[in-house]
């Protein structure tokens, strides 16, 4: 998997680039088969006591492409809610695939023959 961690407004350190990589290990257990992810790590200085911080990211897997934002006040915050979300996306992708590639075993009958084909 390749990973690119960006910071916008932001230096990316490498106690966050770490703490980033050490997140994302979770979701490759869960899903081997993710082709590359690209983090964005920003804050916004919309007014000085309303300073958000977000996170997002752009997951590519075989034939999607997850995207997801999260935003908070602390950074490590908002990076600990990007990957719960993520977690929950990529285990519904996940069971999506498997349920998708059973959908032959559902034309079947009972009896065991193929059912009639409808035109």
């Amino acid at each position: 998997m390749n990973l690119t961690i960006s910071g916008h407004h932001l230096d990316v350190t490498p106690a966050i680039r770490e703490y980033v990589q050490n997140k994302l290990e979770r979701i490759t257990r869960h899903f081997d088969q993710v082709i590359d992810s690209h983090v964005i790590l920003c804050i916004d200085n919309l007014t000085q006591k309303d300073k958000r911080q977000k996170a997002e990211i752009n997951l590519r897997v075989a034939g999607k492409i997850l995207h997801i934002t999260s935003a908070a006040h602390d950074l490590y915050a908002a990076i600990d809610m990007l990957m719960d979300r993520l977690d929950r996306q990529v285990v519904k992708y996940k069971q999506m695939l498997q349920n998708h590639s059973h959908t032959a075993l559902k034309r079947l009958t009972e009896e065991g023959g193929e059912a009639p084909a409808t035109a």
